[in-house]
């Protein structure tokens, strides 16, 4: 998909800041607590013009200099008093935003394991990556410090107005009509800022993606010199993503222009005013000075207000990207009641079984329409076709990669929607012709599907199984950590460990789909001829791209536009079925070709 699942429509902040309630809720104590430290801040600072205000009002206008440092005292009290409650507001705070994050990372992490290959097939995975990373070290910071700090200075500025109120109502009135337009303005800068938030965000995942991509395709890009095309295609999204934040910055920049310009003509106005009532005696010098050190500590208040609001519609934004993914239909999940199979012997069984894609159009024919196939215990079957048969859809049914969408894949007489997703994948093992290692070391990857985290018989037995003793020449030998998805092997070793890895889980039943693909000659045969062992007793399924392939199985099942079209040993199907004869020859045409000869 390109930017992102469809967009949710855009919510208020705070309805949307409110889906991350569930993972606040916990640390909602220590969080008000800090709140209430911040609001304690405010109150010293409002404070000190009280104290400055009779200050100006008794020593200074009764010329007793002598009690000025008391009042001095008293003030610098007041603003350690104001840095301790600042200090502890950190200290509330810091450690729960942190632990808010982690927790729904984890949580976003578990829901896209969860989450069934076809939402993945959808999906960038840049945009899974910024919503992991950049969106919710987003809401971290906010939590932190933009919620407590933008619910603060609301109430400060309520607080404040309040106390110009109490100093003259006249200057209070003018300076609130004065700033009313605040309100309009603000308004319109959440519509517009929104939509350049979420625009930016979509491409900041757009743009991850790009360079995964890039970085996992550079063999690619570098083969066929088509890094310069990478590059101008890359610079085309950076640019659109800078004119997106340029264009965030300008509505940032006028709302922050308005909030400086607005306040301080507000002072000018309030001062002219202000003036005119001390000469008509109305109010006290003192009261004067009151005011505007109570104008002054509103100040930073009202300023801040713009990249707080900023920093608000950014973090719910990011809260709505979370929900996308924490809201998507997990499709593929547990029975509520789950059936268990305590000896599974291996009897596999396709029954009527459609696939098709959600988004399929309904003139298209169902990618698997209607096959219908038998692998009886300890039976290796292989299952082959012409390219777009359907061959690699029916190996990914078993294991639910994907569901059917019509009819059963049985397993042992059982319906595989009714076991739980860990029982089966205990009882089915994977092997895919594009081999996926983990930057993990060698003997991780081997027994990543074993459930055992130490078992050096296993590993042992199985990458001899493998013909990977190649690992023992390694720099660390087994341990030995392997590059990003084993981009530092070649891909007959990937192969072959992805193979051992499926070996080593000892399973019932085991899926290969074609992994023997990228092995040269020899070593395929000495492959070959070590997992006749395995196959012995374990039911194998082998989607075979040549005809060597062929010579493990103990039967063949031809496949057709999506149905099993005939099955039985090679010998019989040579004899009876031209088109597998057709396919046959297909097969060994292309081996001809791989071992070089025309």
């Amino acid at each position: 998909m390109s930017s992102s699942a469809e967009p949710a429509k855009r919510n208020g902040i705070l309805s949307s800041l409110a889906l991350t309630l569930p993972y606040v809720r916990p640390w909602l104590p220590r969080m008000f607590v800090g709140a209430l430290s911040a609001l304690g801040a405010t109150i010293v600072a409002l404070v000190i013009p009280m104290v400055m205000r009779v200050l100006v009002d008794g020593p200074l206008a009764e010329g007793n200099p002598e009690q000025v440092l008391p009042f001095g005292l008293l003030i610098l009290g007041l603003g350690i008093a104001e840095a301790v409650c600042i200090l502890l507001r950190r200290f509330m705070v810091t450690g729960p935003s942190t632990m808010i994050e982690a927790t729904m990372r984890n949580s976003l992490y578990a829901k896209l394991q969860r989450l069934q290959v076809s939402f993945h097939d959808r999906w960038q995975s840049g945009q899974l990556l910024s919503r992991a990373v950049q969106d919710l070290g987003r809401l971290r910071r906010f939590l932190a410090f933009g919620a407590i700090m933008f619910t603060v200075n609301m109430l400060t500025i309520v607080i404040g107005m309040g106390v110009l109120f109490y100093w003259s109502w006249l200057l209070g009135l003018a300076f609130l009509v004065i700033n009313a337009p605040i309100l309009i303005i603000t308004y319109r800068f959440e519509r517009q800022y929104w939509g350049a938030a979420r625009l930016s965000q979509d491409q900041t995942g757009d743009l991850a993606t790009t360079v995964e991509q890039s970085v996992h395709g550079i063999r690619v890009l570098k083969a066929f010199g088509r890094g310069p095309h990478a590059l101008a295609g890359f610079t085309t999204q950076a640019s659109d993503l800078q004119e997106t934040e340029i264009r965030k910055a300008k509505f940032d920049a006028t709302l922050s222009a308005w909030l400086t310009f607005i306040p301080l003509t507000s002072y000018a106005v309030c001062l002219f005013l202000g003036v005119w009532l001390v000469q008509q005696e109305v109010l006290t010098v003192g009261q004067l000075v009151a005011f505007f050190a109570t104008a002054v500590v509103l100040t930073f208040p009202i300023e801040s207000l713009g990249f707080l609001y900023a920093f608000s519609i950014e973090a719910a934004s990011a809260s709505v990207r979370f929900r996308e993914v924490m809201d998507a239909d997990e499709t593929i999940h547990d029975p509520e009641e789950a059936t268990t199979i305590a000896r599974p012997e291996g009897r596999l069984e396709f029954r009527d079984v459609h696939f098709r894609y959600d988004d399929a159009g309904p003139q298209e024919r169902d990618l698997v329409d209607g096959a219908s196939l038998v692998i009886v215990p300890g039976e290796t079957m292989a299952l082959i076709g012409v390219t777009g048969s359907g061959k690699t859809t029916l190996t990914a049914l078993p294991s639910r990669l994907y569901d059917v969408t019509q009819g059963q894949v049985l397993l042992d007489g059982v319906d595989v929607r009714d076991l739980t997703l860990k029982e089966l994948r205990t009882h089915i093992a994977m092997a895919f012709e594009d081999a996926t290692l983990f930057s993990r070391s060698v003997t991780d990857n081997v027994l990543l599907g074993s459930g055992s985290d130490d078992n050096p018989e296993l590993v042992e037995k199985s990458l001899q199984i493998a013909q990977a003793s190649f690992v023992h020449d390694l720099p660390e030998g087994l341990e030995t950590q392997i590059g990003e998805e084993g981009m530092s092997l070649s891909g007959g070793q990937r192969q072959r460990l992805a193979l051992a890895r499926a070996v080593a889980a000892e399973p019932a039943v085991l899926v290969l789909d074609d992994p023997l693909s990228a092995l040269d000659v020899e070593t395929e045969a000495q492959v070959e001829d070590a997992l006749r062992t395995v196959l012995a007793s374990t039911t194998a399924l082998i989607v075979a791209h040549r005809p060597s392939t062929v010579q493990l199985a103990d039967r063949v099942a031809l496949m057709r536009e999506g149905r099993i079209d005939d099955v039985g040993t090679h010998s019989e199907l040579l004899a009876r079925n031209a088109h597998y004869r057709y396919v046959i020859s297909s097969l060994e045409e292309e081996t001809r070709k791989r071992k070089g000869y025309q």
